[in-house]
């Protein structure tokens, strides 16, 4: 996929990931992946930001234990006024987590939990737009919904961020919608019922791009993550799930 410029409002533009150890994060991701890490002054409290061939890919921020969160990938999407789309969300039965936050020379932030208790969060650019690549080796590759609130989720990103849903498939056991269509989908949302009562809560799942699937897990175990999910087939690449050694989830595709 060419470099991106932009990203269309409502679109993923950006993942970052927190962490209780960055120190960790940094190594980890940067042998599995090839990025390099940045790490910001303090008055953006030490934010990393990774790159691949000096292109922006993705972020992450310290995990010091204080909110009772695990550590995790987040996606953000692209909105053209921060606080407008958080009075939307919140009248569409969302929750603020982050109310709209000003990052100096950068954007604006905020975080929402969406009506099947994904949170998500949201990003205003004014100075940094986001993903330089995506969808190719080195970089973030898919973003997913898993929900058990299938029609509401998919009603709550249309009316609050203007998505263009497409159903790609309605089985019972398997009902998976796109934002956008087949080639020019951004991303997905899966339905989560299936799963039962004891399936992992609703979250957006962070797929990162690889050139050989099976070598990038080999690669995960070596580095101290562990392997969920081994390489499967599908008609969309080659996935598997995985953890970083903090416990941080993730899916490669190749």
């Amino acid at each position: 996929m060419p470099r991106r410029d932009t990203t269309p409002a409502g679109h993923p533009c950006w993942i970052d990931l927190f962490t209780s150890d960055p120190d960790r994060s940094i190594a980890f991701y940067g042998e599995l992946m090839g990025w390099e890490a940045e790490r910001a002054g303090e008055e953006y409290g030490g934010y990393i930001t990774f790159r691949a061939d000096g292109d922006l890919v993705a972020g992450a921020m310290g995990n010091d234990g204080s909110e009772g969160e695990p550590d995790t990938w987040s996606v953000y999407l692209a909105v053209e006024d921060a606080t407008a789309t958080v009075e939307a969300a919140t009248a569409a039965g969302a929750q603020v987590v982050v109310p709209p936050m000003a990052v100096p020379d950068k954007g604006t932030m905020a975080v929402v939990v969406d009506v099947g208790g994904a949170a998500v969060g949201l990003w205003q650019a004014a100075g940094h737009d986001g993903f330089d690549r995506l969808a190719e080796p080195g970089t973030p590759g898919w973003f997913e919904l898993h929900t058990r609130a299938y029609a509401e989720s998919l009603d709550f990103y249309r009316d609050v961020f203007g998505w263009d849903v497409h159903t790609a498939s309605d089985a019972d056991d398997f009902r998976y919608s796109t934002l956008g269509r087949e080639e020019e989908g951004a991303a997905g949302v899966m339905d989560d019922t299936v799963m039962g009562p004891d399936g992992p809560p609703a979250h957006w799942a962070v797929y990162l791009q690889v050139d050989d699937t099976d070598k990038a897990v080999a690669r995960v175990e070596e580095l101290g993550g562990s392997i969920e999910m081994p390489p499967e087939d599908t008609p969309h690449g080659r996935l598997a799930a995985c953890t970083d050694p903090t416990g941080a989830r993730f899916m490669l595709v190749g």
